[in-house]
């Protein structure tokens, strides 16, 4: 009989990983953390299993545990005091914000680290939009310069990489202009580009405290039915100057991943996010899934798909598990 033998190369563990076409690396995980008021403060986020809002005391032995495991990048988000919130975000660029404070603890302690700052308001506006408000819309051109305000006060910190969330039209050309500017031409900037107005940011909201007090952000994140417009926002942040190009969500969205890589050379970053975590986390706790074996397959596939960089808050789990342990 004539028929291919595909089973040759699936024969044993040894055979299997001899012809592996992807792998994770610790080195390809970024580590989301968020960071509270407060001392001594680990509030957990009852929808995100093991993830904790932490106060800056605490930041620096949470950098060593970090670092230990072998994550090489975080990522920062400020979830300021209710009552320093403004319609303006006023915080998001302040000289002693949240975030600010905190990127000079992380550089402080372990200089090797790369932090990425997410840059946005949402956090830090009363309203919970990305952007300033007028008789209820979100206005695009005059939220820029709030943004490119932020991005340089992060950048003066310490940031390593600035990474604009804010889904404005031009927001990439914007910072990168600010940044030029001011003297942080050599810093890369790493865009949402592609960010779906998606429910599976629910337990985010929760841990960051940024949900929108009224309406949805629906009129400038993307609509999840569209493909191609994930192409033409592609095409705006290459041309703008953006270094890594984000897709998020990533789960229900590898197939957007894949373009993004067909369509360029720049990094492609897949974030993980916390409806895709607590989800997992879920169906662990009762019992319906091996989680280790289900964590790995997805976060590979992201690799399949095309993504160099995963942001995920499965990333100390994913070390150890590396580790054997």
């Amino acid at each position: 009989m004539n028929f291919k033998r595909h089973r040759r190369l699936r024969s044993t563990e040894s055979m299997r990983s001899l012809i592996r076409e992807n792998h994770i690396h610790k080195e390809d995980l970024i580590y989301p953390i968020f960071l509270v008021e407060g001392t001594n403060i680990r509030n957990p986020v009852a929808s995100m299993p093991k993830v904790e809002q932490i106060s800056l005391d605490l930041l620096e032995n949470e950098i060593k545990e970090v670092w230990n495991l072998g994550i090489r990048s975080i990522i920062l988000f400020g979830v300021p005091n209710d009552c320093d919130k403004d319609n303006y975000g006023s915080g998001a660029y302040a000289e002693n914000g949240i975030i600010q404070r905190g990127i000079r603890t992380v550089k402080k302690s372990c200089p090797e680290i790369i932090v990425i700052a997410d840059t946005c308001l949402c956090e830090y506006t009363d309203h919970g939009h990305c952007g300033l408000i007028e008789d209820g819309e979100v206005l695009n051109d005059e939220t820029l310069p709030l943004l490119q305000k932020t991005a340089v006060s992060q950048a003066k910190a310490g940031a390593d990489i600035i990474a604009p969330s804010n889904m404005m039209d031009g927001f990439v050309a914007a910072i990168r202009t600010a940044l030029d500017e001011n003297g942080f031409g050599h810093l890369p900037i790493m865009s949402y580009a592609i960010k779906y107005a998606s429910a599976f940011y629910g337990p985010f909201r929760d841990a960051a405290q940024s949900a929108p007090k009224f309406g949805d952000r629906r009129s400038y994140q993307m609509d999840p039915a569209n493909r191609y417009e994930a192409m033409r926002e592609l095409e705006s942040d290459l041309v703008e100057g953006a270094d890594f190009i984000i897709v998020k969500p990533a789960l229900s969205y590898m197939d957007i991943i894949r373009d993004v890589r067909n369509n360029c050379t720049l990094p492609v970053v897949a974030y993980n996010v916390s409806g895709e975590y607590a989800m997992v986390k879920a169906a662990a706790q009762n019992g319906w899934i091996d989680e280790k074996r289900l964590v790995m397959e997805i976060i590979t596939s992201f690799k399949r798909a095309g993504a160099d960089l995963i942001i995920t808050y499965h990333a100390k789990e994913i070390c150890n598990w590396l580790d054997g342990k």
